[in-house]
């Protein structure tokens, strides 16, 4: 039966008022298109070659995903030019709501800025499905094959508060950011530990080995537990920088508000920086006087001169003077950190890990300023060798 083009038109306005009529339509028009150019490649010297059924396909459109029947020919060199057309606006859309959700949206959020540019409402499930190729890219990114040296290894946590059976609380994860032999940096792998303990460590090291480091000049970090026996199991040999403004913050919180300046001034006495005379025992004996004289009145300070963990405090002194400043803290993430809670905080409380390793691990992607070499880093030729 053929039909006249106002009986055509009469029975698609009668069809777009049904319920989801409209992404019906568009679905048969991109099939037919599809079909009809597939007619007109066979129709030319394609000797042997046919029609062979249809493959399944997909899109974005009018706030839901579209669903399609490819044609196929029987030697697989058929492609509709319109899939081209369709793919790259998919790609825009997804590449779309990831800069979006990666700049601090809520999915819902993402969904409602869909709907004030293309004028209808996509779903949560729908932005969800955009985020697939985000979630592919990270993925592969957190596992990517790594340097075999990194003169430099920084090693710091962020607290991000998650759910999980039921409740919410703030959970450590642990951002590793090494410095290349080219002086710049990147970020070798995060990691979610609720629970601090040697064994993880271990199995965060461990993994950057799988992934390709042989072997690292110097790590930098904070006050963690087990991080000592970790690193001389999984890179013996590795000396250790604990983080000293950490110590520093942490003294600080243990003497009353009218003693803290006098504390910060012998502080900085203690952990000088650029000076070749200033040696580690020479560090090591004025440490242990700061604590005999504070220890007076405190007893947690006079608790900490025995105790001979503190000596990687002053690992930094054992290199050139100039870059004393850059090892001897893991404030150099401070700005990563930033970005992770900015990211972060505009949700609240975050659904699970995953979600958490996704923004995380994008952001750090994106981290251009990691980029751009570190100016003088390289003169200590123990970490840089020629």
């Amino acid at each position: 039966m053929e039909y006249t083009k106002e009986q055509i038109s009469e029975l698609i306005s009668k069809h777009t008022e049904r319920e989801h009529g409209l992404q019906d339509l568009l679905e048969i028009m991109l099939e037919s298109m599809m079909s009809a150019e597939r007619g007109e490649y066979l129709s030319g010297d394609r000797s042997g070659d046919k029609g062979n059924g249809y493959r399944l396909g997909h899109t974005y459109g009018q706030g839901r995903t579209l669903e399609f029947r490819i044609p196929r020919d029987r030697y697989g060199n058929f492609h509709p030019q319109i899939l081209a057309i369709l793919k790259d606006q998919e790609e825009e859309c997804e590449k779309l709501a990831g800069v979006l959700y990666t700049k601090g949206l809520t999915q819902s959020q993402v969904g409602d800025v869909f709907e004030e540019i293309y004028g209808e409402h996509y779903s949560k499930a729908s932005i969800s499905r955009m985020l697939e190729y985000l979630r592919k890219d990270v993925g592969e990114w957190l596992c990517r094959s790594l340097d075999e040296y990194y003169p430099v290894l920084f090693i710091d946590c962020v607290f991000i508060k998650v759910h999980r059976r039921r409740s919410c609380a703030s959970e450590a994860f642990y951002v590793m950011v090494g410095v290349k032999d080219d002086k710049t940096r990147e970020v070798l792998g995060i990691y979610d530990r609720p629970a601090e303990s040697a064994t993880g460590w271990c199995e965060m090291l461990n993994e950057i080995r799988k992934r390709g480091v042989g072997k690292i000049g110097l790590i930098v970090a904070d006050g963690l537990g087990g991080l000592d026996e970790a690193v001389a199991a999984s890179f013996p040999g590795t000396p250790l920088q604990r983080c000293t403004t950490h110590l520093k913050r942490n003294m600080m919180n243990r003497v009353r508000h009218g003693d803290k300046a006098e504390l910060a001034e012998d502080l900085r006495q203690v952990f000088r920086t650029g000076d070749e005379s200033y040696t580690v025992e020479k560090a090591w004996d004025r440490w242990q006087a700061l604590c005999g004289k504070w220890g007076k009145d405190y007893r947690s300070i006079r608790n900490m001169s025995g105790d001979p963990l503190y000596k990687n405090y002053f690992t930094y002194l054992n290199y050139h003077p100039r870059i004393q400043s850059m090892i001897y803290t893991t404030n150099w993430i401070e700005r990563l950190q930033k970005d992770f809670r900015r990211v972060t905080r505009m949700r609240g409380a975050m659904p699970n890990e995953e979600s958490v390793l996704l923004l995380m691990g994008k952001t750090a992607m994106d981290k251009e300023a990691y980029y751009r070499q570190l100016p003088g880093i390289d003169r200590d030729k123990t970490l840089f060798p020629d």
